[in-house]
This record gives C-alpha cells, structure tokens and sequence, in this order.
C-alpha cells in the first residue's frame, strides 16, 4: 500500500502550470508584479518601516487570494484566454501566492540576519565594557 505522503507524480496542477500560455498580458503583467515586489525587497533592506509595510502587504495578499481567485474565476473572460482558476485554488497559489511567500521569506531571512548582527555587535560591547571596568578595578 503506499504511503499517503509518497510522490510518484507530479500534482495535476503543475503540468497545467507549464503549460500554460505565457504571453498573455496578464500573466506578463504578474510576472513584472512578482520582480518589482522582490526589487521592493531588496532596495528596502535599509528602511526597517518600509519593509515591515511591504511585509504586511504580501501577507495580506496571500490571505487575500482565494477571494482573488473565486472573483477571477468569475470573471476570467474579461482577461484571459483560457479558464486558469480552478475551485481547489491551486494555480492561483502556484504563479500568484508561492512568490509572494518566497518574498515573504526573504524579508524573515533578512531580518532573522540583522538580528543576529545586532546581538553580536551588542555582545561585543558588553564584552568592552565589561573589560574596561575590570582595567578601573585593576588602577
């Protein structure tokens, strides 16, 4: 019997993901959305506000898409060539949601990386200060 987490396949959704007609404007217009979301990103390393707005704004996003797919379920005709948005929501979450959660992580990461600078730089301090009280004691 096999296991319920074994992968023998790839997810029927992945294949439709490839497939799929790159050229539309739509899709182009994503892909740029997804490059200037990562742009955002890096360029907003040094402003600490900046990136926690921008932050908040990919997670609200992410919660947001489910709504995002059932109106563009709804409405696909307007804009697209072909029916994309499926009721399990899985290629909304493939080309619209899993960027803006690897994005997400990058922020963590990033911030996850300034914290630990921080402590050590803190450490460090502690360590002088803690060595130039120890010289006062010494005189």
């Amino acid at each position: 019997m096999p296991s319920a987490f074994s992968v023998r396949a790839l997810p029927r959704s992945v294949p439709a993901v490839l497939s799929t007609d790159w050229t539309e404007p739509w899709l182009l217009g994503l892909l740029v959305f997804h490059l200037l979301c990562l742009l955002l990103t890096c360029f907003s390393s040094k402003r600490y506000k900046l990136q926690i707005g921008h932050f908040l704004c990919l997670v609200a996003l992410v919660y947001c898409a489910e709504y995002i797919n059932e109106v563009a379920a709804v409405h696909w005709r307007s804009f697209s060539k072909y029916q994309y948005f499926d009721s399990r929501g899985m290629f909304i979450s493939l080309v619209f949601s899993a960027p803006l959660l690897l994005n997400a992580m990058v922020i963590v990461i990033m911030w996850v990386h300034k914290t630990l600078n921080v402590m050590t730089e803190l450490k460090k301090l502690q360590e002088k200060r803690k060595e130039r009280t120890r010289r006062r004691k010494e005189e």
